[in-house]
């Protein structure tokens, strides 16, 4: 398998893109009791490579030590995994996991990123590949840089999960967007060293009080570009509610931003509605109970599919197929 046949830059969209149905059989994949994914596996990155959708995801055992797994299949839906983890933890930064994979492929070379956790701090961090199954890891991307300083839960120290690259040049940069509890943006002239465009005290898009994102937003999966040429963002927002007896009670649910390519530092379009939200037995059951959470989204075969943890215990599909359009349930029931 070559990168040459690759992609995680999708076109034909349109601003929001939708709707999504999840698949009748989700969950599609599971954990696989007496190895390293026997507990939760969940939270995938997507691409295509040669016709086969190929998926990322996250996954441990009751450690909950996270490593990176790597799925195939032929028809988006079915799937076949390897047997031993592509990315574990080797270093003090992600002692206790690996998480939260994204990816884009640009010339040839995979860059993923995700976040290393020792169970302190919480840091965006990068790998590549030519071939998704050797890695070389770069570390930590961000230092000094909480991206919950602008809310009530600033950490007060390193911070900075979640991360997607745009995999072409805007503004003759390497542009990424990250972070969760705000969304943030860097740029790069090598695609390997970053460096944020704002403070952590300016996001470029943070939660919306009254909304399926009060209390914290996170981006998703690498952007599409529409018809109308804006590029689109899936991403993750939540609400919180204390519990009785302390901690949260959460509720993650995923909606949509767009941006201007040649304004890519503002936000110019936000969904004021979930296209997903926790519906079926396993987005209310599992380690998080109430998430869908989406970090991968292709265009294959015609139709778009979402993946996304369910509980971050299991791992699921939405179907968007564009023969079906916003309404199309309300001008049925008025022929």
């Amino acid at each position: 398998m070559t990168a040459h046949h690759a992609t995680s830059f999708f076109t034909g969209a349109a601003f929001p893109l939708g709707p999504f149905v999840p698949y009748e059989n989700n969950p599609i994949l599971t954990p696989l009791g007496g190895s390293w994914e026997s507990s939760n596996l969940y939270n995938p990155a997507a691409l295509v490579v040669d016709d086969e959708v190929v998926l990322i995801y996250r996954a441990h055992a009751d450690d909950i030590v996270s490593h990176l797994g790597i799925a195939r299949s032929k028809d988006g839906v079915h799937f076949e995994r390897q047997s031993d983890p592509i990315i574990s933890p080797e270093h003090e930064y992600e002692r206790y996991g690996c998480e939260d994979p994204r990816i884009s492929v640009i010339d040839g070379t995979y860059y993923l990123t995700y976040t290393g956790w020792d169970r302190r701090e919480a840091q965006l961090c990068l790998a590549t590949s030519t071939d998704l199954e050797h890695w070389t890891k770069h570390g930590p991307l961000f230092k000094d840089f909480d991206t919950f300083k602008p809310t009530p839960d600033a950490h007060g120290h390193n911070w900075s999960k979640a991360g997607v690259i745009v995999p072409h040049k805007m503004q003759g940069k390497w542009w990424m967007y990250f972070g969760e509890g705000c969304i943030y943006w860097a740029t790069s002239d090598d695609l390997i060293h970053w460096t944020p465009g704002t403070t952590d005290e300016e996001p470029m898009y943070k939660p919306t009080a009254g909304t399926f994102d009060a209390d914290l937003v996170e981006i998703g999966a690498p952007p599409v570009l529409t018809d109308n040429g804006l590029l689109l963002f899936v991403m993750n927002g939540a609400t919180r509610t204390p519990k009785p007896e302390g901690g949260w009670d959460v509720d993650y649910r995923c909606g949509q931003f767009a941006i201007d390519p040649d304004h890519p530092d503002q936000v110019i379009a936000r969904m004021q509605t979930p296209w997903l939200k926790p519906q079926s037995f396993e987005d209310h059951h599992g380690l998080i109970p109430n998430v869908t959470f989406v970090e991968g989204l292709v265009k294959f075969h015609g139709k778009w599919f979402a993946y996304y943890g369910q509980s971050d215990t299991t791992l699921a599909v939405a179907i968007h197929d564009p023969e079906r359009q916003w309404g199309d349930a309300f001008v049925a029931a008025l022929d």
